[in-house]
């Protein structure tokens, strides 16, 4: 696959997916659609890097076919797939 970098102010994977367990800055995790607590005003991750960033988040890789043209269609494309993995 080749290298695809995350689109800047983006946010969607921040904000489209549920976080099903409990991390720093949001104990009872984060429902679907919520911006996280930890993405700031230009849609940044504050704590990327950090050992506080859930294990989730730090295995997730931008991807043409999760990420998609524009935000709006990431927002599209994550939300779809957070249905379709719902339990």
């Amino acid at each position: 696959m080749e290298a695809f970098d995350c689109r800047v102010g983006c946010g969607a994977c921040c904000i489209a997916p549920s976080i099903t367990t409990p991390f720093f800055g949001m104990p009872t995790g984060k429902p679907a659609g919520v911006r996280c607590v930890h993405l700031d005003a230009d849609n940044r991750c504050a704590i990327f890097g950090r050992p506080e960033r859930p294990q989730c988040c730090a295995d997730l890789r931008p991807s043409p076919d999760m990420c998609g043209q524009s935000t709006a269609e990431a927002m599209a494309i994550l939300e779809r797939l957070e249905r379709a993995t719902r339990p």
